[in-house]
């Protein structure tokens, strides 16, 4: 697979999200299979893989230790602290909590260090920089090697990469979640931070993979997303009718469309799709090979943006959680 870097890290242009494996789309998958998806990734030249230590909380780390820990030296791992299920009351952003949850994830991973640690939400009671310096302390301290952020604002990437070297911003990027576009993307070209997408599949809603809702499992937190709902789910279903007859006359499929748009749309990106089954596990690394056109990144552009999809990314309480530049900006007010 192609590589790309993460600060100095030499990584697989398309990581593995692992969060599937134990949370957010239903029950954790069967253990065979999470075995399958995590072994199978590295041999099909996966060298990124991202948990968090609220992914099942704990289940996911707990997971790759288990799983990956004799194979450690064949990967970049990455994980995150500051969440614990995802709505704005239960971020903690302070620096005595982010060291304790990492000395639980490592642990968990039965790892000595952490190559990549995020902020996983900026708790905005806390002031970004003194996060991250308590995560800058734990650089000190050997415990892990750089820092990321996620779900950050332009600004807010400014204030934290003043007070330590942010190596990655990651948040949700995919031809019908654009956000980063506003000014997060040229933010981190201005200050050489690499760009996570993930979600790069639209939460497989641009697979194809989400067009029955009723069908979603216990816990599959598209269930409460706006734009998997009702009229907003009518309406996306037309694009992606569209986006899937664009796929064929690539001859590729729309997973794969949609992670080879965004390798064309920057150098510099590095995206973490995630599954629970080892095919599509080899299906994504196969975009690594897809290449585009310009015509054809330019019609993706035109069918699927900002403007003509349905529906916001988070129900309310999901989206308070999250930094954008409007609220970044009343914070320096």
């Amino acid at each position: 697979m192609q590589t790309r870097n993460i600060g100095p890290f030499e990584v697989s242009v398309i990581g593995l999200g692992c969060m599937g494996l134990s949370s957010g789309y239903g029950p954790p998958a069967p253990r065979d299979r999470a075995e399958r998806v995590l072994l199978g990734a590295l041999d099909a030249g996966y060298t990124f893989f991202d948990t968090a230590a609220v992914y099942g909380v704990g289940h996911n780390e707990t997971l790759i230790g288990e799983v990956l820990a004799d194979r450690r030296n064949e990967f970049t791992l990455a994980s995150k602290c500051g969440l614990t299920v995802g709505d704005e009351r239960q971020l903690d952003g302070r620096p005595e909590n982010l060291k304790d949850t990492c000395e639980r994830s490592l642990k968990r991973l039965k790892a000595e260090v952490i190559d990549l640690y995020y902020l996983h939400r900026w708790d905005r009671r806390v002031p970004i920089e003194e996060s991250v310096g308590a995560l800058a302390d734990l650089v000190g301290q050997g415990k892990i090697r750089t820092i990321g952020l996620s779900e950050v604002s332009a600004p807010t990437l400014r204030r934290a990469h003043a007070t330590h070297p942010i190596t990655a911003l990651q948040t949700e990027y995919s031809p019908w979640t654009r956000n980063p576009e506003i000014a997060v993307l040229d933010a981190c070209r201005e200050l050489g931070v690499t760009f996570v997408a993930f979600s790069p599949v639209g939460r497989g809603f641009l697979a194809g993979g989400a067009r029955e809702p009723a069908k979603f499992g216990v816990g599959d937190m598209r269930a409460t997303m706006p734009r998997f709902l009702g009229e907003a789910l009518e309406a996306n279903l037309k694009l992606l009718d569209q986006f899937e007859a664009l796929a064929r006359e690539v001859s590729c499929t729309p997973a794969q469309l949609c992670l080879a748009w965004l390798m064309k749309k920057d150098p510099a990106i590095v995206s973490i799709p995630g599954t629970t089954r080892p095919k599509h596990m080899r299906e994504n690394a196969g975009a690594a090979a897809v290449s585009l056109s310009e015509e054809i990144v330019r019609q993706v552009d035109e069918l699927v943006n900002e403007r003509t999809v349905t529906g916001s990314r988070y129900a309310p309480a999901m989206q308070a959680s999250v930094d954008t530049e409007r609220l970044a900006a009343d914070a320096a007010a």
